[in-house]
């Protein structure tokens, strides 16, 4: 349950401590004197959207901590295991918002974002106001809420279910590898035969490519190839060149050898020297004289590059890539040559997985059906003792076929709404059409109060969900609250004195001029005679009214004994 908020630089309020106790906690006070603020801080530190507007005018950044006391066995523990959280009895929550939009979210001290923040909250406290109507105006929502009074036993079917829609997927994902029916298999293989013949007749090879551009290279340079062999057989070979040159000198070192060994010496390197350039000489003449430019030559390089070019295009981005495509498709197409048999099997696994899919569809529907009676039964003997005594509340759920169950999620084939009618002679229809706002409070009040014993949520909060009703009504409502607060806590914003009176906790919620002009939000706990002073304003009564005092008392001990007998 929730023990504390600390709330700072929100809206109205500059910092307020509350604390809540476990049972029924009632905030009251004029209309605008900030009671939605609590709520507003609340939702904010269980993990709501942001706004700027929430920080208090003047500030740079608002902030809200809260601290939670968890019961041994509660999900919330595998929740923060998940996200490597340290967990005890005791969890702590604490969100800042900035002026810049930035913030940051700590559970048990470690930073989390808004998802993970949520997925904690979500098995601590259930969040209810006036916009919360909506909610069940969703068919989606009250299939929702119809799975969870019937329970494990669906849960377990429908863990069936999601294994049999697993098996499902693979075995279209297997026919599908397949290429489908004998006609469209044919029309594949036709396909994947005819690349396979366009890739083997092109008979490629490793480095081919890379090969055909360097000669490219040459043919298309091959005139001023022809011109530097020519020059430089020239320069090396042509008379008086470079190779008579070094002949000369050579010579010339010879006939000094007999006067010393340095002469010798320098004599055997020039040799090696002209052998060297000798036979540079000699390649570079044959290379000039054998050169030659074959025109069909250079045609067919380029044609054989582009058709290298267009393979790539289609089958990939080099040859060992097309390569490694080939032997895919040979893979496939031997696969769909051969496949009729495997094509058979495989779609009698899958007629007999749609059968399984429908039989537990209609398994999981039957139970739904039963659950709705009964949830259904238990909600309207609520709603007569919240003064509907005409009620009529059902669910009305849609029939389907096995071809309805082709596509369907985990959730089944079900299509359900809620029918309601308040009054005698009046036919049921969907709630969008015929609730009043203080019939939807009374209706989502005797939900809840059948809905609080099948989930481990320990903190309910309700938003003047007292909306529009009076007199005998409130204080049933008032009961109603008390019931679902012997082993919850809740948390509401009420303007009726009988669930003022009802509650374990009073909080007071008012505004003050400080002198300096500022508007501030005050948060008291209530007790003795100031308590009895706020009943005795809700009841309509004035300072020093004996006949309202004299309610106002009767109305606490009534309760008092309520409370007493549960």
């Amino acid at each position: 349950m929730l023990e504390k908020l600390t709330i700072k630089n929100v809206a109205l309020i500059e910092r307020a401590e509350v604390e809540f106790v476990r049972g029924l906690n009632v905030l009251s006070g004029e209309t605008g004197a900030g009671k939605s603020v609590i709520l507003d801080s609340i939702n904010f530190v269980l993990g709501a959207k942001a706004d700027k507007s929430m920080i208090r005018y003047g500030e740079e950044e608002c902030s809200v901590s809260a601290v939670f006391s968890i019961e041994e066995g509660n999900s919330v523990f595998t929740a923060l295991a998940e996200l490597d959280i340290e967990a005890d009895e005791q969890l702590v929550i604490s969100r800042k918002y900035r002026q810049d939009g930035k913030g940051g979210i700590k559970v048990n001290g470690e930073p989390v974002n808004a998802t993970m923040l949520r997925k904690i909250t979500a098995r601590l406290v259930d969040v209810h106001g006036q916009s919360e109507h909506f909610y069940l105006l969703s068919e989606a929502n009250q299939l929702k809420l119809i799975d969870r009074a019937a329970g494990a036993s669906l849960e377990g079917r429908k863990e069936a279910l999601a294994s049999l829609l697993r098996e499902r997927k693979e075995l279209r994902e297997k026919l599908r590898s397949l290429g489908g029916d004998e006609a469209e298999r044919g029309r594949r293989l036709d396909i994947l035969r005819y690349q396979l013949d366009e890739i083997e007749r092109a008979d490629l090879k490793e480095g081919e490519e890379e090969e055909l551009l360097a000669k490219r290279l040459v043919l298309s340079n091959a005139e001023k190839i022809i011109q530097g062999l020519s020059e430089a057989s020239e320069y090396l070979g042509g008379e008086g060149a470079a190779v008579d040159a070094l002949v000369g000198g050579r010579r010339a070192l010879s006939e000094l050898s007999r006067y010393g060994e340095e002469y010798s010496s320098l004599a055997e390197r020039l040799e090696n020297v002209v052998l060297e350039a000798e036979d540079i000489s000699e390649t570079v003449r044959s290379m000039a004289e054998d050169f030659s430019y074959d025109e069909r030559e250079a045609e067919a390089v380029e044609n054989r590059l582009d058709h290298i070019r267009s393979l790539k295009k289609k089958y990939g981005s080099g040859v060992r890539e097309i390569f490694t495509y080939r032997d895919k498709i040979a893979e496939e197409a031997d696969l769909l040559a051969h496949c009729d048999e495997e094509y058979a099997k495989l779609s009698s696994e899958l007629s007999k997985n749609n059968a399984s899919v429908y039989r537990i569809c209609a398994e999981i529907s039957e139970m739904r059906r039963d659950a709705a009676v009964a949830f259904c039964g238990k909600v309207e003997e609520e709603l007569k003792t919240l003064n509907i005594q005409k009620a009529r509340f059902c669910a009305e759920f849609s029939p389907f076929t096995q071809e309805d169950t082709e596509h369907i999620g985990a959730d089944g084939a079900d299509k359900m709404q809620f029918l309601f009618s308040a009054n005698a002679g009046e036919p049921l229809k969907p709630l969008s059409k015929v609730i009043s706002g203080g019939e939807m409070s009374r209706l989502m009040l005797a939900i809840k109060t059948q809905m609080s014993g099948l989930n481990e949520i320990s903190t309910y909060i309700f938003d003047e969900i007292d909306a529009g009703i009076s007199g005998a009504t409130a204080k049933v409502v008032a009961e109603k609250f008390a019931d679902i607060s012997a082993d919850r806590q809740i948390i509401a914003v009420s303007h009726l004195a009988q669930i003022v009176a009802m509650a374990d906790a009073n909080l007071l919620i008012s505004k003050r001029e400080t002198e300096n002009g500022k508007t501030l939000t005050d948060i008291v706990s209530l007790s003795g005679g100031r308590r009895r002073e706020e009943l005795i304003r809700l009841l309509g009564g004035t300072k020093g009214s004996d006949a309202a005092a004299k309610l106002a008392d009767e109305l606490t001990a009534a309760c008092n004994i309520y409370k007493a007998q549960r």
